[in-house]
């Protein structure tokens, strides 16, 4: 179990990523690729990002194991910020942090050559190392990116309104079964027994895609404090692939128009229908015709949903270029039964280590 450790200056300082971190999201999409597992979720994800890579996951191998830990320096707080900043902050990583961080990894088989000299401080090793995830980002996670980013985004909504009605103790004690609020002391589900103290220098929540089971935080307890979680996915079990020419014809009227603009940052369906002037019946059945044409996300909030916008909906909104989803099948981004009560989901027929 890994026990964080708050102060008071801590729950004034805990905030929500803004977006989805391109480097997390990349290194833990790389434990899923190698998820042997009968019937595990992203199997269709899977073969499609094999089929596309090429070399990578040799490269990748030996410095992110198939479990526990991989080096630090791997996800810098710039990935926040995009894959050119997330790269460009990882090359500019200290020799002697590369060295000390590598030097942890486990000492199953000997490195290969390259990781050796990138161990000495070759820089050209470490260009080799962020062309090696380049690739692989574009080939494994960017096709996936839109919806990747609207799953974040909608659950990031759940975690913005708990902090809105009740303060960061509300926000902490909405996080997902795999973490539990018992002040001052968020207890998370974790392979190895550590304790966090964050000493004032706040907590930031990571809501991720690709991060399944439990938790990750950083190693090295001097870096800014960061808690990578799993996202609660929602049913229907296999994520929707959109198709926007078939179902944006049904999206006619003034009522769905202002159910759009409705939203907002996200509303329940009680407010929705207030802010619309509709009824209940009239606002949830317009926001699933929205929903089946990838507008809009809906995520499970206590005994209420919570429906956000995707990022075709607010281009929609904008006036501006579509999300072009079209190109992306996520049909094999299926969660399984046992899986989705491991995590905590509610799927049909199915009960509610790093």
């Amino acid at each position: 179990m890994l026990r964080v450790h708050f102060s008071g200056p801590d729950l004034a300082r805990v905030r929500i990523a803004a977006r989805p971190d391109v480097l997390w999201e990349t290194v833990l999409s790389f434990h899923r690729l190698r998820d042997r597992r009968p019937g595990a979720a992203f199997g269709k994800w899977r073969s499609e990002a094999r089929c596309r890579l090429n070399g990578e996951t040799r490269l990748l191998a030996p410095l992110v194991p198939t479990r526990g830990y991989f080096p630090d320096f791997l996800t810098p707080p710039e990935g926040l910020l995009g894959i050119d900043e997330g790269l460009a902050a990882l090359r500019a990583t200290p020799p002697a942090r590369v060295h000390a961080e590598l030097s942890r990894l486990p000492a199953t088989r000997p490195l290969p050559a390259w990781l050796r000299e990138l161990s000495e401080g070759d820089s050209a090793a470490l260009g080799r190392l962020a062309c090696a995830l380049r690739s692989y980002y574009e080939n494994a996670v960017a096709p996936y990116w839109p919806l990747l980013q609207a799953r974040i985004e909608a659950d990031r909504a759940a975690r913005g309104r708990a902090l809105l009605d009740g303060g960061a103790d509300h926000l902490l004690a909405s996080l997902p079964p795999t973490m539990r609020w018992r002040p001052p002391v968020l207890e998370v589900d974790y392979p190895v027994d550590r304790d966090l103290f964050l000493n004032g220098r706040g907590l930031l929540l990571l809501p991720s895609f690709f991060c399944r089971r439990t938790p990750v935080t950083f190693h090295n307890p001097d870096l800014t404090p960061v808690l990578v979680y799993p996202l609660e996915h929602p049913a229907p079990r296999v994520l929707p692939t959109v198709s926007p020419g078939h179902s944006l014809g049904k999206l006619v009227g003034r009522t769905r128009s202002a159910i759009l603009h409705g939203v907002g940052g996200g509303c329940t369906t009680s407010e929705l229908a207030r802010r619309v002037d509709v009824s209940l019946a009239s606002a949830s059945q317009h926001a699933t015709v929205l929903r089946d044409a990838g507008l809009l996300l809906t995520l499970r909030h206590g005994n209420a949903v919570l429906h956000t916008l995707t990022p075709l909906g607010a281009a929609l909104l904008r006036g501006g270029p579509e999300v072009d989803v079209r190109g992306v099948d996520t049909r094999g981004l299926e969660i399984s039964a046992l899986e989705a009560r491991e995590v905590g989901v509610r799927v049909p027929g199915a009960g509610a280590v790093q």
